[in-house]
């Protein structure tokens, strides 16, 4: 006689097309998307909330800075939280739900710019950890030899994702709530002092910020939904837990980088001025290591979209190493705004035209994601639109790539002022030219049919 395996000693299929067990909670959902909303990548990324424009252009007031993290936040994790409702209903992960919106061999343009991005977000985490260690320790313990800890660590859990999921509602995510409650109290008693010549002109860009983080986790979502009992479910766990973690977590950054005077360089030591705030940020710093492995585990499974038959527990296992070599030599993450800004011109207008043709459109009849599931070229159009849009109106920092959008801006006479939101923009624009195919589609559909 057989017994049936636990739910929570229960794990995610080792190939592409073994149908996944539906294990997780609200409960698990929403402490998992509590865990990735808070992070210390969040505390220094409250600075270029904050400061917008730069650090040389006038600052955003507390006001407008919690507004922008809000309104981000809650619209990024919207778009999150829609296409990994896709997920839930197909069962599939995040990269083979997109066989369906492109076709299988078109979907590998997407998850290899996932495999980039997740590799890149993979490295920072380590790095913040790395980061964030040094700080604890007064740099006494050496980068390297932390670096290969956390990768490690990241690697193994990546090896075993469900069961860590059980494990961060049952103990992780309490001790992080304790840990922010009391870096909220200790931070609230200190006296909190504007900063001078603010302005609300980079408001837009701030929400962009915001959204920007959030908005990462749309490639990903699915690889976690897909475990899921409902849709509902893990729309509401994600919208739910993630949207009070982050807001919650930029709020302590804003704070301490107020009581630094604005200066965000040392950020980390003001949570380490408070009494006994080591002990705390060391529960934070140790809870870093879910991001860097919900970044391993998704690279693992954005890897399987095009090597099907290969063990998933193998490519993580790969990937961790990959990961650990590349965070080795990096110290800072300057780049992160940059980072940001790619991120959001792809995947923003990527989540409109999902969303829209999944619920609206062919996904309304199933769509297929089989192996041979046929190229749909034309939908790559309201993806470039929604790209093209998010370029426009925020082409980034990198030199040669704004003087090449500055003189597109230039020849079609369009110029983004402060009311100009790139993610905002670009995600109507990707949705209403995805609606607009769906239209056309569904009329052609009738005389297909008579012929």
């Amino acid at each position: 006689m057989t017994t049936a395996t636990p739910p929570d000693r229960q794990e995610a299929p080792l190939l592409l097309d073994t149908e996944p067990p539906r294990t997780l909670s609200f409960s698990d959902q929403a402490a998992f998307w509590l865990n990735l909303g808070v992070s210390l990548i969040g505390f220094s990324g409250a600075a270029i909330v904050l400061f917008p424009l730069g650090p040389d252009a006038p600052p955003l007031p507390i006001a407008g800075a919690l507004l922008a993290t809000l309104l981000g936040t809650v619209a990024g994790i919207a778009m999150v939280a829609g296409t990994g409702a896709v997920g839930t209903l197909t069962g599939a992960p995040a990269m083979a739900v997109l066989r369906g919106l492109f076709g299988t061999k078109l979907s590998y343009v997407p998850t290899v710019a996932n495999i980039v991005q997740c590799v890149g977000w993979g490295v920072f985490e380590l790095t913040v950890i790395a980061l964030g260690v040094s700080s604890l320790t007064h740099d006494r313990v050496p980068h390297g030899l932390v670096i290969v800890a956390a990768g490690v660590l990241s690697t193994a859990m990546a090896i075993w994702p469900l069961r860590v999921l059980h494990i961060l509602r049952k103990y992780v995510s309490v001790a992080v709530g304790i840990a922010l409650i009391y870096f909220t109290i200790q931070l609230l008693r200190q006296p909190i002092t504007e900063l001078p010549n603010t302005s609300w002109s980079g408001f837009f860009p701030a929400v962009d910020s915001a959204l920007a983080v959030s908005v990462s986790f749309v490639p990903l979502a699915a690889d976690y939904t897909r475990h899921s009992r409902s849709a509902r479910t893990s729309a509401g766990a994600a919208v739910l837990g993630y949207s009070v973690a982050q807001f919650w977590c930029y709020l302590l950054g804003i704070l301490a980088i107020l009581q630094a005077g604005g200066n965000s360089e040392h950020i980390f030591d003001t949570f380490l001025g408070v009494t006994a705030g080591w002990a705390f940020f060391a529960v934070l710093v140790l809870r870093e290591s879910d991001q860097s492995f919900a970044n391993v585990y998704s690279t693992a499974m954005s890897i399987q979209n095009l090597l099907p038959r290969v063990d998933r527990r193998l490519l993580a296992l790969g990937i961790g190493v990959v990961v650990t070599l590349l965070a080795l030599p990096v110290h800072d993450f300057t780049s992160y705004s940059n980072f940001l800004v790619l991120i959001g011109s792809v995947f923003v207008p990527l989540s409109a035209v999902l969303i829209v043709d999944y619920f609206f459109g062919s996904g309304r009849n199933g769509w297929n994601l089989a192996q041979n599931a046929p190229a749909r070229p034309l939908m790559l159009l309201p993806w470039l639109c929604g790209f093209v849009v998010y370029q426009l109106c925020n082409p980034g920092s990198i030199h040669w790539w704004v003087n090449f959008w500055t003189k597109a801006q230039d020849g079609i006479g369009f110029h983004p002022g402060w009311w100009s939101s790139a993610s905002l923009f670009s995600w109507l624009v990707a949705a209403a030219v995805t609606a607009v195919l769906v239209v056309l589609q569904r009329r052609r559909a009738p005389s297909d049919a008579d012929a």
